[in-house]
């Protein structure tokens, strides 16, 4: 379950990549030709994936047509699909030039719209344990599995990772007592909101007195399982 919830993380990030180097391309439509070249796909073969004429997907390519939203999104869509029946070469390739495919992010995802702290303890069954309660909006979330973190962590991807954190809460799975990543938090330049520990064997009261300090709202999940956890979060998804 937790390595296709990563694949599904990868695909994503990579479709939003693609989309938005399309939309920022002074060309549009050299930049819709460059990505199908790119994924070795013929317009014919593009145009039955996407229900329409090769005529259309010809027009777009020479400007003929402007592409709004959501033609790109259907278009980046349709590649990946492909792609995905002939083992997601290219996905994999571009997941490793994008510095993406981290093994210890089991999940990430961005809310339509924001949302409050209680609408997070909610989705997660939780319980928050400090003193004070935060009234920042949350656009995401990334799960992370602690233990890979810490296997696998460099310092370059530790900092790739800080990036990701800003106004998303940060799950943590495999927590035993959530010191190490409030300390990791506590020298980190961006912080997270809130973080979540998913059932851990005890808190620790040091990353208690640390949560305080730093103003991080931590959030102990009680789901039964990691795959319960996530279902949780994501119905949130629907929601925003």
């Amino acid at each position: 379950m937790a390595e296709d919830l990563l694949d599904s993380y990868v695909i994503e990030t990579v479709a939003k990549r693609i989309a938005g180097d399309i939309v920022w391309s002074k060309e549009l439509a050299g930049a819709l030709r460059k990505w199908r070249e790119m994924f070795n796909v013929s317009q014919g073969e593009l145009s039955r994936e996407m229900g329409i004429k090769q005529s259309v997907i010809a027009d777009y390519e020479r400007g003929r047509r402007q592409a709004g939203s959501e033609f790109i999104k259907r278009y980046v869509s349709a590649l990946l699909s492909i792609d995905m029946r002939r083992g997601y070469k290219v996905v994999k390739e571009l997941a490793k030039m994008f510095g993406i495919n981290f093994p210890f992010i089991v999940d990430m995802r961005d809310f339509g719209l924001p949302i409050g702290v209680d609408e997070l303890v909610k989705a997660v069954d939780g319980v928050i344990v400090n003193s004070f309660v935060t009234e920042r909006k949350i656009y995401g979330y990334i799960v992370t599995d602690s233990i890979k973190a810490i296997l696998s962590l460099s310092g370059l991807e530790f900092y790739q990772v800080l990036s990701m954190m800003v106004n998303r809460v940060v799950v943590f799975t495999r927590v035993s007592s959530g010191r190490s990543p409030m300390i990791a938090l506590k020298v980190a330049p961006i912080r997270p909101p809130i973080v979540v520990f998913h059932r851990p064997v005890k808190l620790d009261p040091l990353a208690l007195m640390l949560s305080e300090v730093e103003g991080i709202n931590i959030i102990v999940s009680t789901k039964p399982s990691e795959e319960d956890l996530i279902k949780g979060l994501r119905s949130l998804l629907v929601k925003s």
